[in-house]
C-alpha cells in the first residue's frame, strides 16, 4: 500500500490538474476513513498543501469532492472539518441504504452474471473462513467479507447511478461508522443472513432476494446504532437470519 502522507507527483507531470485533484481525493478519503485525519478535526488546507506538495488549487478540488461525498463539513466560523458520525446522520444514512441496497438485491437476482455469482460465493466462503479463523491475518480485515458481498451485489445490479451511489458515496461514508464491538455471535448472524440473500439471487427471486436485503440493513442499522450511543443488546435483533431455511 502506498503511503497516504507521500507527495503526489509533481504537476508539470501530471495530464492535468484534475488529474492529481483525483489523486488528492482518494488519499485524504483514505487518511480520513482510517482515522489519520480525527472526526472533528480541523483541516488547515496550507498543511495540506505543503504535506502532499500539491498547490491550493487541485487541493480545493479535493476537499470539494470530500465535501460532497460528506466526508467533510465546512462553516464559516470553523473553516473544514473532518465529519463526526452522530446518530441523526447514520439514521439518515441507514435509511437511504435500505431502500437502495434492497433494490440493488432485486435488480442482481435478475442481472447476475455467472462471474459475479461465483464472486459472492466465494465471499460467503471467506467470511465462513474469517469467522472459522483459518485465513491469514492479512486476509481477515474487519468487515472486508462484508463489504466486499454488498459491492458486488450493487455492482451486478447493471444500474449505473444506483452503482455509484452505493459504490462511491454511501460505502466510504459507512465505513465511519464500522464497529470494533462487533462480536462472534453479531457476524455470524451477518453470514446467515448473507447466504439467504444469496440464496434468493441464485434462485432468480427478486422479491425475496429484497426482502432479505432490506432486513439486513435494518438489522445493521440498530446495531451501528448502539455501538454508537454505547448501548450494547444483550441478543443481537431478530432479522433474515430468524427465518426459517427456505426450501
Amino acid at each position: 500500500m502506498s503511503d497516504p502522507a507521500a507527495p503526489l507527483p509533481d504537476e508539470d507531470d501530471a495530464d492535468a490538474q484534475g488529474t492529481l485533484a483525483e489523486q488528492l481525493f482518494r488519499r485524504l478519503t483514505e487518511a480520513i476513513l482510517r482515522g489519520e485525519l480525527p472526526p472533528g478535526s480541523k483541516i488547515s488546507e496550507p498543511l495540506l498543501a505543503q504535506r502532499y506538495g500539491v498547490s491550493r488549487g487541485p487541493l480545493r478540488e479535493a476537499m470539494h469532492r470530500l465535501q460532497e461525498r460528506r466526508l467533510i463539513t465546512r462553516s464559516a466560523n470553523q473553516g473544514a472539518r473532518v465529519v463526526e458520525a452522530t446518530p441523526a446522520m447514520l439514521d439518515s444514512i441507514f435509511a437511504v441504504r435500505e431502500v437502495l441496497e434492497g433494490l440493488a438485491a432485486r435488480e442482481a437476482a435478475t442481472r447476475l452474471g455467472a462471474r459475479d455469482l461465483e464472486m459472492l460465493r466465494e465471499t460467503v466462503a471467506r467470511h465462513e473462513a474469517q469467522l472459522a479463523g483459518k485465513l491469514p491475518a492479512e486476509h481477515t480485515a474487519l468487515g472486508s467479507a462484508d463489504h466486499d458481498f454488498h459491492f458486488i451485489i450493487a455492482r451486478a445490479s447493471g444500474n449505473p447511478l444506483l452503482i455509484e451511489m452505493l459504490c462511491d458515496q454511501f460505502y466510504p461514508l459507512l465505513r465511519l461508522y464500522r464497529s470494533r464491538r462487533d462480536n462472534m455471535a453479531l457476524r455470524t448472524r451477518a453470514l446467515v443472513e448473507h447466504r439467504r440473500i444469496l440464496d434468493a439471487i441464485e434462485d432468480r427471486d427478486a422479491e425475496m432476494a429484497e426482502l432479505l436485503m432490506r432486513r439486513h440493513i435494518a438489522g445493521a442499522r440498530q446495531r451501528r446504532s448502539e455501538a454508537l450511543d454505547g448501548t450494547a443488546p444483550d441478543k443481537a435483533p431478530r432479522g433474515a437470519g430468524d427465518l426459517p431455511p427456505r426450501g
